[in-house]
């Protein structure tokens, strides 16, 4: 599968992956470079939201997102989740429906 122009592969260590509902989805994961500089710039990683993220911590999502989460874990839909990094800035996370890849950006790259 290709990725989109711009989006580039972070590698993690399946090692250091968490228990939570989607652990055993999660395999790919890709940045936008915009996402991977606010990070870079905030000094923060991207890994504690990855983390989050796969233990059903969808951050600051709204009760409506929180309920379509829960709704797609069940029914394989795309789940997002939003956090604001060290600098104030806010990342998405988002696993798409077929679980083949898990992308962390900033929501004017969607």
């Amino acid at each position: 599968m290709k990725l989109r122009r711009g989006v580039q592969r972070i590698q993690l260590h399946r090692a250091s992956r968490v228990d939570g509902c989607l652990n055993s989805h999660l395999d790919r994961y890709v940045a936008t470079p915009g996402a991977l500089a606010a990070l870079q710039e905030a000094q923060d990683s991207f890994w504690p939201y990855i983390k989050r993220h796969a233990a059903g911590d969808w951050g600051e999502v709204g009760r409506e997102d929180k309920a379509e989460n829960e709704l797609s874990l069940r029914e394989g839909f795309r789940i997002l989740s939003v956090y604001t990094i060290k600098s104030g800035v806010k990342i998405w996370v988002l696993t798409e429906r077929d679980r083949s890849a898990t992308t962390i950006l900033l929501p004017e790259d969607y």
